[in-house]
C-alpha cells in the first residue's frame, strides 16, 4: 500500500473509533409538551475530543433524514461544552409531529464552502453521528393554534383562522362574557401539498413539511365598540384558551392602527435562511399600545413579506405562532410581497421586469399566503400550473374615518389590468364625506432613496400608471414596504413636493409616501450614493425626503374626523421618532420634515392615545411586557444568546442617520 494511502486510513480509522467508541448520552425532558412555545432542555455528555462546531441537529418529523434538520445550534454556545457535557433549552413550536434532536461531531476540515445557508455561513455535515434522543410528543386534545383575526369587508363580522392536526369539524364559540359563549359559527377546512409548490425548496424534502388543516370561521351578528371573547376548537380535539378582541364600530369617528412591512420571524436556532430578530421587539411594543388603548377597536396592517419563510415550511407555523398575542385581539390585515410569491415561471413577468421578479418566494408561489390568510374582496390570479390560484391580491375596506386600499406589485398593475381598473374605480367611488382619509399600501415602494438599482424598472412604471390615480383621487398616505428602513417624504407628485400652505399661499393634497419596511428583516440597503462618486460613503438627502431612519420599528396611526397622526415608533425604545400630521382637508401640517419627541404634545395628544400611551409605559409596563415575554421573548431571546456565539451574524447599524 502507498505510504501515503496508508497514513490517511489510519488518520480515518483512529478518526471512527475514537467517535465511536464513545458512549454519548442524550436525553430531553419534558417527554411531550401541551402547546407552542413551551421549553424542552436537551442535555448531552460523553463526547470526546469535542469540536466547537459540533452540534444539535432539530429534526421534525421525528424520522426525518440528517440532512432534513430545521434548525441547528452549535454545542459550544452551552457553558462547558468542552468537558463533552451540556445542555440547551427552546422552546418548541408545534408542528403536528414528534420532534427528535441529534448530536453531530463537525471540524473545520470538514466545512464545504460550497454548502452554505443564505447568510453566507456554512452548513453543519451530518456525517458524524454521535447520540439521538428519543422522540419528543405535542400532547393531543389540546386544541387548535396559531389563532388570528381579519376583518372580512362586512358589517358586525370577524373572521377567525386557525390550525389543527386533522382537519375534523371545528368550531368558533363566542360571546360578550368569558363565561357565556352562546354564539357558534363552523368552519371551512383548507390545506395544501407539497404538489402545489411551484419550485425549490417549497417542493422538496428539505423545505417541505406538512401545514395542516387550515380553518376558517366568520363570527356573524357582532355589536359595535363592543368587547367579545370566543375559543376556537371542538369537544374531541380540544377547546383553545380564552381569547378577546373589541369589534369595529360602524361609522365610528375615530381609526387607530399599527401599521409595517417586512417583519418575518425569529428562531430560538439557527436554520437555512436569516431570521428577523428585531420581530420580537415589533411585537412586544405592538402588544403594549394594544394595552394602552383599551376598549378601543384597531388593527394590524403588514404590507408584504410576511415570514420569510422562503419555502422552508415550519417558518410559517412559527411565525403564526410569534404574532398570535397580538394577531389573536385584532384584525391583522396584509398585502402579498416578492418573498411570499417571486418565482421564475410566475404568469405575469414583461421583459422590463427580469431584474425585478426573481425566485424571492423560494418555490412557494403565494400558495402558503393564499390560504393561510383570507383578506376582504375576491381578487384571484391563476399560477398556471397545479398551484391554487393566488388570492389576496387587491381589495379595500373602511375602518372609522380612514378608507383602507391594498394592492399587489408582485402582479399586473399597469393600465387595463383587472387590478388597475379595481383601484380606477374604488378610489373615485371613496365617500369623503364618511372617510376623509385614504391610505393606500402596496409592498415595493413608488418612492424611495434607498440604492435600489433593480427595481428602477418597476419603479418608474408604478409612478407612470398607478401615482396619476393617487393624485388625482387626492389619496392621503402612500405605505410601503422591501427597503428595510423608514423614510418619510414631503407631499409627493412627479418627485416634486407639494406647496404646504404654510405661509398663506395655496396648498396642494398631494399623497404623502412612507416607506415603513423596517419591522424585522435587517438586510438593510445602503442610501442612494452621488451620481459622480457611486463607491464613495457619502449619501445626500434629496429635499423631497424628509426623513430617513435606520432603526427597526412600525409606524402607529391615529385618526379622527379633523386630523390623521402617523408617528414612528422606534423598537430600541418603544418612543416616537418621527410624525407627521394631515388635516381631514389634506393639508400637511408639518410635511417639512419636523423631528418629533415623545413628549410633543402634537403628537402625544394623539386624541387620547398619546397620553394614554404615556401612562402606560410610566406605570404598568412592567407588568404587560412581563406577561408578553413569558408569552414569546423569554425562552427565544434566552435560546438565540446562547447560540449567538456561534452565529457569525454580521451587525447591522441601528442607530438613525
Amino acid at each position: 500500500m502507498n505510504p501515503l494511502h496508508t497514513i490517511a486510513f489510519l488518520s480515518i480509522l483512529s478518526h471512527l473509533l475514537t467517535h465511536s467508541s464513545s458512549k454519548v448520552s442524550i436525553s430531553v425532558t419534558p417527554k411531550s409538551v401541551p402547546k407552542s412555545g413551551e421549553p424542552v432542555t436537551i442535555k448531552w455528555s460523553g463526547v470526546d475530543s469535542p469540536s466547537h462546531l459540533d452540534w444539535l441537529g432539530i429534526y421534525t418529523p421525528a424520522n426525518s433524514a440528517h440532512r432534513h434538520f430545521i434548525g441547528y445550534i452549535f454545542l459550544s454556545s452551552s457553558s462547558g461544552w468542552q468537558s463533552g457535557s451540556g445542555s440547551i433549552t427552546i422552546p418548541l413550536v408545534n408542528m403536528r409531529s414528534d420532534y427528535q434532536f441529534r448530536i453531530f461531531h463537525w471540524t473545520e476540515s470538514e466545512i464545504n464552502p460550497d454548502k452554505l445557508d443564505h447568510d453566507h455561513n456554512p452548513l453543519p455535515r451530518t456525517k458524524h453521528l454521535l447520540a439521538q434522543s428519543d422522540p419528543v410528543s405535542f400532547e393531543p386534545g389540546r386544541g387548535p393554534e396559531q389563532i388570528h383575526l381579519a376583518l372580512t369587508g362586512g358589517d358586525g363580522e370577524m373572521r377567525v383562522m386557525f390550525v389543527t392536526t386533522d382537519g375534523k369539524e371545528s368550531f368558533v364559540k363566542y360571546g360578550l362574557t368569558r363565561d357565556e359563549l352562546d354564539a357558534i359559527a363552523g368552519t371551512e377546512v383548507a390545506r395544501y401539498e407539497r404538489e402545489d409548490m411551484c419550485d425549490a425548496p417549497a417542493n422538496d424534502s428539505v423545505g417541505w413539511r406538512d401545514p395542516g388543516y387550515i380553518h376558517d370561521g366568520v363570527m356573524v351578528g357582532l355589536k359595535d365598540g363592543k368587547r367579545y371573547y370566543y375559543q376556537v376548537g371542538s369537544d374531541s380535539g380540544g377547546w383553545s384558551t380564552t381569547y378577546t378582541f373589541v369589534s369595529p364600530i360602524k361609522d365610528s369617528s375615530e381609526t387607530i392602527a399599527f401599521l409595517f412591512g417586512d417583519m418575518g420571524t425569529a428562531t430560538p436556532y439557527s436554520t437555512y435562511v436569516r431570521i428577523q430578530e428585531e420581530s420580537i421587539s415589533t411585537i412586544k411594543w405592538i402588544s403594549r399600545d394594544l394595552e394602552a388603548i383599551g376598549n378601543k377597536p384597531s388593527l394590524i396592517s403588514h404590507i408584504g413579506d410576511i415570514s420569510y419563510a422562503r419555502g422552508y415550511s415550519w417558518l410559517w407555523d412559527n411565525f403564526f405562532y410569534q404574532i398570535e398575542p397580538v394577531a389573536s385581539k385584532v384584525p391583522y390585515m396584509v398585502c402579498i410581497g416578492n418573498h411570499e410569491y417571486d418565482w421564475p415561471l410566475q404568469p405575469w413577468k414583461p421583459d422590463w421586469s427580469n431584474a425585478v421578479y426573481g425566485k424571492d418566494g423560494g418555490g412557494e408561489c403565494g400558495v402558503p399566503y393564499s390560504l393561510r390568510l383570507h383578506m376582504p374582496g375576491n381578487s384571484s390570479e391563476s399560477t398556471g400550473s397545479r398551484a391554487p390560484a393566488t388570492r389576496n391580491l387587491y381589495y379595500s375596506f373602511d375602518m372609522g374615518v380612514v378608507h383602507f386600499v391594498y394592492f399587489s406589485t408582485e402582479t399586473n398593475f399597469l393600465a387595463g389590468s383587472k387590478q388597475y381598473d379595481f383601484l380606477k374605480k374604488d378610489l373615485e367611488s371613496v365617500n369623503r364625506t364618511k372617510t376623509p382619509y385614504v391610505i393606500v399600501q402596496g409592498h415595493r415602494p413608488m418612492y424611495t432613496t434607498s440604492y435600489e438599482t433593480r427595481d428602477r424598472p418597476f419603479r418608474e412604471r408604478l409612478q407612470d400608471h398607478l401615482e396619476p390615480l393617487l393624485v388625482k383621487n387626492n389619496v392621503t398616505l402612500a405605505l410601503w414596504g422591501h427597503v428595510h428602513r423608514y423614510e418619510r417624504f414631503c407631499p409627493l407628485n412627479n418627485f416634486t413636493c407639494g406647496s404646504l400652505g404654510i405661509e398663506g399661499e395655496k396648498w396642494e393634497a398631494y399623497p404623502v409616501h412612507v416607506v415603513i419596511g423596517m419591522a424585522g428583516q435587517d438586510w438593510q440597503p445602503i442610501w442612494q450614493p452621488r451620481p459622480d462618486h457611486l463607491t464613495a460613503p457619502i449619501f445626500p438627502q434629496p429635499v423631497r425626503s424628509l426623513y430617513r431612519g435606520g432603526e427597526f420599528g412600525y409606524v402607529r396611526l391615529v385618526a379622527n374626523r379633523e386630523k390623521l397622526t402617523l408617528s414612528y415608533v422606534g423598537n430600541h425604545d418603544g418612543e416616537v421618532h418621527d410624525a407627521v400630521e394631515i388635516l381631514a382637508s389634506g393639508q400637511v401640517l408639518n410635511g417639512a420634515g419636523r423631528v418629533a419627541s415623545s413628549n410633543d404634545s402634537s403628537v402625544a395628544a394623539n386624541h387620547g392615545l398619546g397620553s394614554r400611551v404615556s401612562w402606560y409605559v410610566g406605570v404598568a409596563s412592567v407588568i404587560v411586557l412581563g406577561a408578553f415575554l413569558g408569552y414569546v421573548l423569554g425562552y427565544v431571546s434566552r435560546a438565540r444568546r446562547e447560540g449567538a456565539s456561534q452565529a457569525k451574524w454580521t451587525a447591522v447599524k441601528s442607530e438613525e442617520t
